[in-house]
């Protein structure tokens, strides 16, 4: 069983001939809605490997709310524990994606950030029957440090990727209980406050070493990832494909234990 900890967004989608400049408007187009969030898009990519997957969030009680409901079922993730915020609205994501893949992305957290750590105690005997936790930083500092300790004592695998990038160092009880920890490049930089340029596999194990995480991932996008961990450090490359959008790309899998 893998269990996601994290956010469920409505992503309203507009594409463009190339990523506007500040105080540009472009005419772009076509405009659609899909199910986002990161941590939705971590169950549903799950799911469809074939893991038995299971959500704990919260959307609003509208429209989106209810769509992202019923694509979470649609593609097998058990959503008992998403649950309905009356008086907030689902969290949405503006973004523009360019003709090349490329993006930009802004979020309105709605009731996402309504998710407190009670809703993880409530949610300890799923926590518990994982054998992997992902997470990720759509959600409240709290709540994720609150779902890693209840899945590490319970021996679970806890993965993750620190995304969106926090403004402040992620707190030692949260690290503690961390066996991957899964960033992009950049956000890799960032974290240790190294220029960027500098060569990821350097970042992975800085990072480990920083963090005391014992398994370091750095997504490369189209040039794949590096790890460094408990058993060495190795490069893997990206399947070759034609970019289409590079939004919600950041999930990886790990090993098992």
């Amino acid at each position: 069983m893998i269990v996601v900890v994290g956010s469920l967004n409505m992503d309203l989608v507009v594409r463009s001939p190339r990523l506007p400049k500040p105080g540009e408007t472009l005419s772009g187009g076509p405009f659609a809605t899909y199910p986002g969030g990161k941590g939705a898009n971590q169950a549903v990519a799950a799911a469809r490997l074939g893991a038995p997957t299971a959500m704990v969030g919260r959307v609003g009680s509208d429209g989106f709310g209810q769509m992202l409901r019923i694509a979470a079922e649609v593609d097998g993730v058990n959503i008992a524990r998403v649950i309905d915020t009356p008086g907030l609205s689902t969290g949405v994501a503006l973004i523009t994606v360019e003709d090349g893949g490329q993006n930009t992305i802004v979020i309105a957290h709605g009731a996402n950030a309504a998710l407190t750590p009670e809703d993880v105690e409530a949610a300890a005997p799923l926590i518990t029957s994982a054998r992997v936790l992902l997470l990720q930083l759509e959600v409240p500092l709290p709540v994720v440090t609150r779902a890693a300790a209840i899945a590490r004592a319970a021996g679970a695998i806890v993965i993750l990727n620190p995304a969106p990038a926090p403004v402040t160092r992620l707190p030692a009880e949260l690290l503690a209980n961390v066996d991957y920890l899964v960033p992009n490049e950049s956000e890799a930089a960032a974290f240790l406050d190294e220029p960027s340029g500098a060569p990821p596999k350097i970042l992975a194990r800085a990072l480990s070493a920083v963090t005391g995480v014992p398994n370091a991932i750095i997504t490369l996008g189209e040039f794949g990832a590096v790890l460094s961990g408990v058993d060495g450090s190795a490069y893997h490359p990206a399947f070759r494909v034609s970019a289409v959008d590079s939004t919600a790309a950041g999930v990886v899998a790990a090993p098992p234990r």
